[in-house]
């Protein structure tokens, strides 16, 4: 019989963790990697009028879209001769479907099908694996699950032919069908390895009236951060997709996504980015958009910034928050300035700065006088400035920060008694992974003036070598027989990082700070289960490092806003580690230890690790978390609290609580679909462990204050 394929599970929009592949692109891929398909053209408005398939009547016509629902909302149709095609064609051209416009159609000859089932790939973020599962039902009956065989498989290497096995006799079908799914498996199973696929869906994948196994419909997720390295996998892409600004700014090198309200807003950091987006929206002033500016602020991408918030008519005024780290405020303000230029900005800009030289910034802007810039005094000012600012029409959102409040909770006794700390301190050795970098030399400058002590660094071919008064040597193993190590910190490539953090715990260096960030997910999964067990502590990747304020810096923080003290703060993000930590400061609260867990889906010590680390710490008597919305981070840290009976008090703060819903980071997968990481759940959570949840940046001191008593 004739019937047509079935649009698989909701996609969101891209976030910059992924590329996802509409149909048509995914069994583009699919094709190469040597997966039969269905013969299929893709087109646009413009050409269907001159659209003849090079295949027969009747054909199906395909929306492409990244939203599902497609053939409940009318995107997938039959077609018997041309004139209905092109009728069809143009009427899915004009739907919007999950509130995204159709710009493509794929058209695809009717199929004979004896056997519809599903097959896919996907990495687990909550298992930390690559899950392989096979089910006897395809197309919607899928999402019941009932009778699926889901199994992690390795990712590298070959398919388990047991696996293989497994499944098909979950299929259910003849056994002369055997040898064609097991080599369709593989293919699948190859691609995901080759291509860097984070997702590989084929629902349904049928069995046609001859005997073939056909991928008749495709959903492709590939890890951005393969992308960034191998650029070739962009001819996948459909910009089309994507809203215009969302394209300009990829390409400019920034985050962006676009939101309902009229302050536009640039920040850098992206958990600092959403802590500024939640605090505009609970204040009233709802945000026009998520931007992280990133670590560059450099004159062409202030300037990119400006034009996509200038250019876009709903932003009525431009809040800029900057966090200077290591990044100075006196430069971005130098930007800024050549940004807007002599003239009119086409709105006004308010601009809150604090950290590096943020005086000096200030200062520069208010020498400059530019008649569109406000520079505020500190981030309650600039919320003034912008309640002054804000246009009558301006339209009102509103968002109502939660109450809920921690449940008493019991200590598991006194803390331990060993005095000092059980992590770095004053004179610990440091290596320098890829110190002949640009990065990595600022960097061991910064770490040397704070007084840490670096004895050595690494790059390979560059042995010999003497940098910032550092030897260099062509491998960590080398180091490692002239010198004691107790912790090193990577600054390597992404595509050699994982590689270069199992150097470094093969030879048993207690500490391992990795500071890439970018790393393909797969690698860093692959080096997290290799170096399970051994003696070496992970932090990282896309980490901004760990502190122990006045005595040694192991990372890229600015040690400036940093303070000695009872608390030890473990966190997401780096720019809002910096901005929390400067206000503790400012109040008289210091720090124990701080520690940025990292921003990546696959990371090494966890927010638990590290509160298990500084149990016993004399030296800590309390924790605060700087948690964001999405992963299970902050759930798994509850649980761990409640059960353990953790005997220290625990603040947290969350980013992320006003996202817009569809726009979180992680991977759905089909009937695999994962804890999503909403802000609901996670306050929920942690208010259930006895854990202060603060509303916002602002509480923090008091909070904390309050928890050591």
């Amino acid at each position: 019989m004739f019937v047509r394929s079935v649009i698989a599970f909701a996609t969101p929009n891209p976030t910059g963790l992924t590329m996802f592949l509409n149909e048509h692109q995914s069994k583009r891929l699919f094709e190469e990697a040597g997966i039969e398909t269905p013969q299929g053209i893709m087109t646009d408005s413009a050409g269907i009028e001159g659209c003849l398939p090079p295949f027969d009547a009747p054909w199906f016509v395909k929306a492409q879209v990244l939203a599902g629902g497609r053939g409940k909302a009318g995107g997938v149709r039959r077609a018997d001769d041309l004139a209905g095609l092109r009728d069809v064609a143009k009427d899915i051209l004009g739907m919007r479907i999950g509130g995204h416009a159709v710009p493509f159609v794929r058209i695809e000859p009717a199929t004979a099908i004896a056997r519809e089932c599903y097959v896919s790939f996907m990495v687990s973020r909550k298992r930390r694996e690559l899950l392989f599962t096979a089910s006897g039902s395809g197309g919607v009956e899928v999402e019941s699950g009932q009778g699926a065989l889901v199994c992690a498989v390795p990712l590298t290497g070959e398919m388990p032919e047991h696996v293989i096995r497994s499944a098909f006799f979950c299929i259910g079908v003849g056994r002369e069908h055997w040898a064609g799914f097991r080599e369709f498996v593989l293919r699948l199973h190859g691609a995901v390895r080759d291509y860097g696929l984070l997702l590989a869906e084929v629902n349904p994948l049928v069995l046609t009236g001859d005997g073939r196994w056909l991928a008749l419909d495709g959903k492709v997720e590939v890890d951005d951060n393969v992308v960034d390295i191998r650029p070739d996998l962009l001819r996948f892409h459909t910009p089309e997709h994507l809203a215009p600004e969302e394209n300009a700014a990829r390409e400019a090198g920034l985050s962006y996504v676009e939101l309902k309200g009229w302050v536009g807003l640039l920040v850098n950091g992206a958990g600092l980015a959403m802590a500024t987006m939640d605090l505009l929206n609970f204040s009233g002033l709802a945000a026009a958009n998520f931007m992280d500016l990133g670590g560059a602020a450099d004159v062409p991408r202030m300037r990119r910034a400006l034009e996509l918030l200038f250019g876009n008519p709903q932003v009525r005024v431009v809040c800029v928050n900057l966090f200077g780290g290591i990044v100075s405020c006196a430069a971005v303000a130098g930007a800024l300035v050549e940004a807007l230029g002599d003239g009119r900005a086409a709105k006004p800009v308010v601009v809150r700065m604090d950290g590096f030289e943020a005086a000096e910034g200030r200062q520069l802007l208010e020498r400059r006088a530019h008649p569109d810039v406000h520079v505020a005094r500190d981030i309650d000012h600039a919320l003034d400035l912008l309640r002054h600012l804000r246009p009558a029409d301006a339209p009102d959102i509103v968002f109502t920060p939660g109450t809920e409040k921690p449940v008493p909770r019991i200590h598991g006794g006194a803390a331990g008694t060993r005095r000092g700390t059980p992590h770095l301190g004053k004179g610990a050795r440091v290596l320098v992974q890829g110190i002949t970098g640009r990065s990595a030399q600022l960097h061991t400058r910064l770490m040397l003036d704070y007084g840490t002590n670096i004895v050595a660094g690494v790059t390979p071919f560059k042995g010999g070598q003497v940098t910032q008064g550092v030897p260099v040597y062509d491998s960590v193993h080398e180091a490692c027989r002239q010198h004691d190590i107790d912790a090193t910190i990577l600054f390597v490539p992404a595509a050699f990082a994982a590689d270069s953090l199992l150097e470094a715990v093969a030879e048993g260096i207690p500490w391992a700070v990795c500071i890439t960030e970018g790393i393909p997910q797969k690698d860093m999964l692959r080096a997290l289960r290799v170096a399970r067990g051994a003696r070496t502590r992970i932090i990282g990747p896309n980490t901004p490092g760990i502190i122990v304020p006045g005595a040694c810096k192991v990372g890229i923080m600015p040690g400036n806003v940093f303070s000695p003290g009872p608390l030890a703060v473990f966190s997401r993000s780096g720019t809002l580690t910096y901005e929390a930590a400067a206000r503790l400061s400012a109040a008289g609260i210091g720090q124990s230890l701080c520690a940025g867990v990292g921003g990546d889906p696959y990371i090494g010590s966890d927010f638990v690790s590290l509160c298990e680390l500084v149990r016993d710490d004399e030296a800590t008597q309390g924790v605060l978390v700087l948690g964001e919305v999405g992963g299970t981070a902050e759930e798994e840290l509850a649980a761990w609290v409640r059960e353990t009976a953790f005997p220290k008090p625990v603040v947290s703060f969350v980013a992320g609580r006003t996202a817009p819903p569809g726009r979180r980071l992680g991977h759905a997968g089909a009937i695999l679909d994962e804890a999503d990481g909403g802000i609901a759940g996670k306050v929920r959570a942690l208010c259930d462990a006895g854990i202060a949840v603060c509303p916002d940046l602002g509480s923090l001191p008091a909070a904390v204050r309050q928890a050591l008593g």
